[in-house]
């Protein structure tokens, strides 16, 4: 699932996009989301779009925050 289309104008670095991607992708398949235009999906990609802004760096971070900030799991 792509994160692109959330990204609403914001300039990233490529290799910045390309993590923020896998991020995406992992926290999606762990929540259990599909459908790219449900709302839930937004709240996730906004969600790793601001951990980036505040400084979060890498997938796996990425992900595992997004999961744990979005779910309270980990």
């Amino acid at each position: 699932m792509p994160i692109r289309p959330f990204l609403a104008g914001r300039v990233f670095d490529p290799e910045t996009i390309a993590e923020m991607a896998q991020a995406f992708q992992r926290a999606c398949d762990l929540i259990r989301l599909r459908e790219l235009d449900d709302l839930a999906n937004e709240l996730v990609a906004e969600k790793i779009i601001e951990l980036v802004e505040r400084g979060v760096v890498g997938a796996d971070e990425l992900c595992a925050r997004a999961v744990k900030e979005l779910t309270g799991r980990e």
